[in-house]
């Protein structure tokens, strides 16, 4: 047994490295189904709250590049107390918007928050948790993650059914916020823990508090690597990756376009962010299954379902006209994101070099964030072009070209017995 199995465990610093992540994420899923409801309510048309709802992933994408130098510079802990008091600074300008445009403002810094936050908790788990850990602490972050985002839902379902205006929403994620940062406050560093057990810190650039100079020039060496590693690497972004965007972009266009068409049907919010919840759990409940198929049988057995059933049930919804199909419909796009989950890091770690992978790494998440911001934009521009309906049968043939693309390229870039991640 190494010693790193000796002074490691995952149990140690479980409590602050996962409870912040779970409220944050909580807070995010309770207002993510409700802002383009807010939107419509503002005056926007179907086509603008789109537009609006798609600006949380606008902001993750944008701040991907900064939220490096942000952590590089302050370490996780601050970088996660400072994105929570942006996200509540942007949640506030949502409460109090009078208008459209201090909706997209206050949405847009809340998807930067969201942006640097999990980076943040990312850097933490890959610089300090030891290899043949790390695939298992990816895994539960992931399924923190995904588990606030079905919670959130069903909390904002009851604070709109309590107070019956979905601004009050806005509440439950500053409660959260403040929430995570009291933990982060109180509860001792995680990175902390680990040096005092005396286990080995994976990277050797994981964490340098007080270094400034070294955090910049890391930071400076990781924003020039990414753009150098896309051109390096282009011939295999340019078809893996946007096979990953267009999986990323079916992903995300769910977040917006449930939310529209539960407006554009007349569903109350309350019932909107039931149903959303409802479909949430679903899909939490098949992150472990996603990741035993991908083991057992291969990535295609997972990307293939999740991707025709993300683009078959994006052209049903074209035709929902009521609340039952609307459930149906939404529940089964669960199933179908479910059982992809986890294939975009996975497809990742097994393109990216054994040695230094980091830097391809990121060029990789980089095309992929492009796909789930373009999605929302991409709803918005052919609803206010068509019509909502055909934005998701769009979206739903883009899906069904994304299949092409895997099916032609993971056999030939993926070997059929892709080599073993960490574990």
């Amino acid at each position: 047994m190494s010693s790193s199995d000796t002074t490691f465990s995952i149990r140690d610093v479980a409590l602050a490295a996962f409870l912040p992540t779970a409220l944050f994420s909580i807070g995010e899923g309770a207002v993510i189904p409700i802002i383009p409801v807010l939107a419509h309510n503002l005056g926007a048309g179907l086509a603008m709250a789109g537009f609006i709802g798609g600006m949380i992933m606008v902001g993750e994408m944008l701040g991907d590049i900064p939220s490096g130098w942000v952590v590089s510079r302050f370490g996780e802990r601050r970088s996660m107390i400072g994105s929570a008091m942006l996200c509540i600074v942007g949640l506030v300008v949502c409460l109090v918007s009078p208008g459209e445009l201090t909706l997209t403002i206050g949405v847009f810094l809340i998807g930067l928050a969201t942006s640097v936050f999990a980076l943040a908790r990312h850097a933490f788990m890959t610089g300090y948790v030891p290899v043949q850990y790390r695939a298992r602490a990816l895994s539960t972050l992931g399924g923190v993650f995904r588990g606030g985002w079905f919670i959130g839902p069903f909390i904002s379902a009851g604070v709109i059914a309590l107070f019956g205006d979905p601004h009050a929403v806005f509440w439950v994620h500053i409660a959260m916020c403040i929430a995570a940062t009291v933990v982060l406050l109180i509860v001792p560093d995680p990175a902390q823990t680990v040096a005092a057990n005396g286990a080995p810190v994976a990277t050797k650039t994981a964490h340098r508090d007080g270094v400034e100079d070294a955090g910049r020039e890391e930071a400076r060496e990781r924003t020039e690597g990414l753009f150098r590693t896309i051109r390096l690497n282009r011939a295999v972004l340019l078809r893996m990756g946007t096979s990953a965007a267009l999986i990323a972009a079916l992903r995300s266009s769910r977040t917006v376009i449930l939310p529209l068409f539960a407006v554009a049907i007349g569903i109350a919010p309350a019932n909107t962010a039931l149903i959303i919840g409802i479909a949430g759990a679903v899909d939490f409940a098949l992150f472990y299954t996603s990741g035993q198929i991908m083991d057992r049988y291969g990535r295609l057995w997972s990307a293939l379902p999740s991707m025709v059933g993300l683009s078959i049930t994006h052209i049903a919804l074209a035709f929902v006209v009521n609340q039952t199909w609307f459930t149906v419909v939404a529940i089964a796009m669960a199933v179908a994101n479910g059982v992809g989950s986890g294939i975009l890091m996975t497809l990742g770690a097994d393109l990216a070099p054994r040695t230094d992978p980091a830097p391809f790494l990121g060029a990789w998440r980089f095309t992929g964030d492009t796909g789930q911001a373009g999605a929302p934009l991409l709803v918005s521009g052919l609803t206010a072009l068509f019509s909502l309906g055909a934005a998701s049968i769009g979206i739903g043939v883009l899906g069904l070209i994304g299949v092409g693309m895997l099916i032609r390229y993971v056999p030939r870039y993926v070997p059929r017995k892709a080599r073993p991640i960490a574990t």
